[in-house]
């Protein structure tokens, strides 16, 4: 109304259309791309990317319009010169252009919502932030205004990145040779969690959660660390304070989840102490009150410098009770692994300071909770909402608090809590609760229905289609979700690796992205404060790609993982746009077994067949390689699954039903053993692209040459 009243009364009924419809453009879906807001290197357009056809009307009509919506000298300096105005302001890109595609059926449908495939999946799409990590368990900011992110690897570093993107070589902690934690795939110790103090800008306080052995001992330890004096993207290594330690009588559930709340104070969430079932003591260590497994703590670190480490909240709900220990703020708890504070609404606040936390299963559940003062969560009494120690459970008095959200082992082994999304990005994911399965790789999410406090589930898959197809945007992830994280401005990241070990550089970080309605360019830009850098930038350089094909969703297979029916990521394998993870190429099999039928056509580096009895197995056999013009066999160290998807995407195969060991079909005693040690990911097109040990070089007999049995047709639960 402001501009229009600017137009006379002819100039109104001709232009004032115009002018509305190109000022609504920075609302739509496809904002990002009209105005180049995607691409840095680029200015960000101060008028909507448009169609010639349209350029020329409006030129014709209401060239003064321009001035109205731009500031832009160059622009304003073409107004009377129709050709190279509209060069300036027109996208090559037909397909985007405005107003074509308004008329575009395949990007208008279900504009702006949400977009659920044909099963209910949410579709969203991701960017990737960082990779060639080392199990990243937890993503952190400082909220000190520079935007910075700081990633932890399970083995003990941390690592700054700035706001570019780039990471510094530097670590900003180095503590790995006091973690205790191992190359062992799952293993549960290590470096485990990270906050900065509310105050941290002012006091520069950081809080570390980490497995450590004291002679013969392991235990938790929490500890603070302060800032260097000299350099603003490094701890000081010798300010370790150490300020709870806590013994564990078992190599997991250890917890790891430190948060401040709004109330300034520490959180801690430990695990009950490890082993099945919380075997500790008559009821266990989780509804013991004077242990600290099992539990939410919560402690004062404020103002520690003289006195004591720590001290008490005095509203602290188990302070009067001589049978508990005071620093217990919830208890009943299994192994919380990753909770965090919802920051609200960005509007109304509502929902601000919950509390809500992913607790491990036992044997059938994976549970959501909202953790409040003094409750107690069930565990051993209950898993989930059914009973696991039905005396316990069977006891009125134990007063325990139902999850918001329970899901049985069909749909995965080991949740992973995440965040509810208060970002500024995308807009229709406010208030949804975004959380996944670290075993069976599945993104879900929970809303809820304020009419009847319920939670309602859907889960969420990569995008299908053109729904992902952006500069940037990725639709696949590796399978283990180990953490979710929000920056300093509130937006969604998750972190997960194709190998879970300690050691393994397979971890990737991404950012949740919702293509169908994006905020107009500019609401969300943030102005960081400047870091003084003194360590070298190493740039990043995205490894992950957008998958055009991608496969219908289809049932999961049968696997140590149990992976639910009707969706899920391919274990080990980068999950796909449907839930089920990459496979071979259209054609891709076929051609390689064309390739097989000109006998005179030598095999590519890297081919591989299947031998059984002698002959050329169909769909399963011990594996042969093809390697700088001769056959030879795979020794069985570091055999896995992943490796098995590798043979059998190349044969043609969608399906792994089992990865063998211990020459199951027989020993290729005529050939040389050419590989040994193979580790894949999963995502590789040969054996050859995975770590492996030199060619010809192995420490094996043909006793342990390793096999596959692929299918062309899925495998029933």
């Amino acid at each position: 109304y402001r501009l229009s009243a600017r137009l006379d009364g002819h100039s109104y009924a001709a232009c004032a259309g115009h002018l509305q419809d190109m000022l609504c453009q920075e609302c739509s879906p496809y904002a990002a791309h009209l105005y180049d807001a995607e691409d840095p290197s680029t200015p960000v357009r101060t008028i909507p990317g448009l169609c010639q056809d349209y350029c020329t009307q409006v030129w014709q009509n209401c060239r003064s319009i321009f001035r109205l919506l731009s500031a832009d000298r160059e622009l304003i300096a073409l107004e009377n010169n129709m050709a190279k105005l509209c060069r300036y302001l027109t996208l090559e890109d037909t397909d985007y252009c405005f107003p074509h595609l308004l008329a575009n059926q395949n990007l208008n449908q279900n504009l702006g919502l949400v977009t659920a495939d044909a099963e209910g999946c949410l579709q969203l799409c991701l960017v990737e932030v960082a990779n060639r990590l080392r199990n990243p368990v937890a993503m952190v900011h400082a909220n000190d205004g520079t935007h910075r992110f700081f990633i932890a690897e399970q083995v003990g570093l941390v690592w700054t990145y700035l706001p570019d993107g780039s990471r510094l070589e530097k670590p900003f902690l180095n503590i790995s040779e006091a973690v205790l934690t191992s190359p062992w795939e799952g293993d549960e110790r290590g470096f485990l969690g990270i906050v900065f103090h509310p105050k941290f800008k002012f006091n520069g306080k950081v809080y570390v959660y980490y497995s450590v052995e004291v002679g013969y001992e392991e235990r938790i330890r929490i500890s603070e660390f302060r800032i260097s004096p000299t350099d603003m993207n490094a701890l000081d290594h010798g300010s370790e304070r150490i300020i709870l330690e806590i013994e564990e009588p078992a190599s997991n559930h250890n917890g790891g989840e430190l948060l401040f709340g709004d109330d300034e104070y520490l959180y801690i969430f430990t695990g009950d102490g490890g082993m099945a079932g919380d075997p500790f003591g008559t009821f266990g260590n989780a509804q013991n009150k004077s242990a600290l497994l099992g539990k939410v703590l919560r402690i004062d670190v404020n103002n520690n410098d003289r006195g004591p480490l720590y001290r008490i909240p005095p509203d602290n709900p188990f302070v009067n009770d001589p049978m508990a220990r005071p620093e217990v703020y919830a208890y009943g708890v299994r192994n919380m692994w990753r909770c965090s504070f919802d920051r609200g609404d960005p509007h109304t606040k509502e929902g601000k300071g919950r509390l809500f936390c992913g607790d491990v299963g036992q044997n059938k559940y994976e549970e959501i909770d909202i953790v409040e003062k003094g409750r107690n969560y069930g565990w051993r009494a209950r898993e989930g909402f059914s009973c696991y120690d039905k005396k316990l459970c069977a006891n009125s008095s134990m007063d325990d608090v139902l999850p918001i959200y329970a899901y049985p082992h069909k749909m995965g082994k080991s949740v992973t809590g995440g965040y509810v999304y208060r970002g500024c990005e995308s807009p229709n994911l406010n208030g949804l609760y975004i959380f996944g399965d670290f075993m069976s790789g599945r993104l879900m999410s929970l809303k809820e229905d304020h009419a009847t406090g319920e939670w309602q589930y859907s889960e969420i898959c990569m995008g299908t289609g053109q729904t992902c197809m952006f500069p940037g945007l990725i639709n696949n992830y590796y399978q283990y979700i180990i953490s979710f994280a929000e920056d300093e401005a509130g937006e969604l990241y998750f972190m997960s690796t194709g190998v879970p070990s300690a050691t393994a550089p397979n971890g990737v970080v991404y950012k949740v992205v919702d293509t169908s309605r994006r905020a107009p360019p500019g609401k969300c830009q943030v102005e960081p404060s400047p870091v003084k850098v003194k360590s070298k930038r190493i740039p990043f350089v995205p490894k992950e790609k957008f998958i055009m094909q991608t496969p219908p969703p289809q049932p999961r297979l049968k696997t140590t993982t149990e992976a639910p029916r009707g969706g899920g990521p391919d274990p080990k394998n980068p999950t796909t746009a449907a839930p089920s993870g990459r496979t071979a190429k259209p054609g891709e099999g076929a051609e390689r077994r064309g390739q097989r039928k000109k006998k005179k056509k030598k095999p590519r580096n890297g081919a591989v067949r299947l031998m059984e009895r002698g002959r050329r197995g169909r769909g399963q056999g011990r594996v042969e390689v093809y390697i700088d013009g001769e056959w030879g066999t795979v020794c069985d160290d570091g055999w896995s699954w992943p490796a098995a998807a590798v043979v059998c995407r190349q044969l043609g195969f969608p399906y792994v039903v089992r990865a063998t060991k211990k020459a199951e079909f027989g020993e290729g005693t005529s050939l040389r053993i050419l590989l040994d040690d193979v580790q894949c990911s999963g995502q590789e097109r040969t054996l050859l692209e995975c770590s492996h040990a030199d060619v010809g070089m192995h420490n094996c007999s043909h006793e342990e040459d390793a096999g596959v049995v692929c299918s062309r047709e899925e495998v029933a639960d």
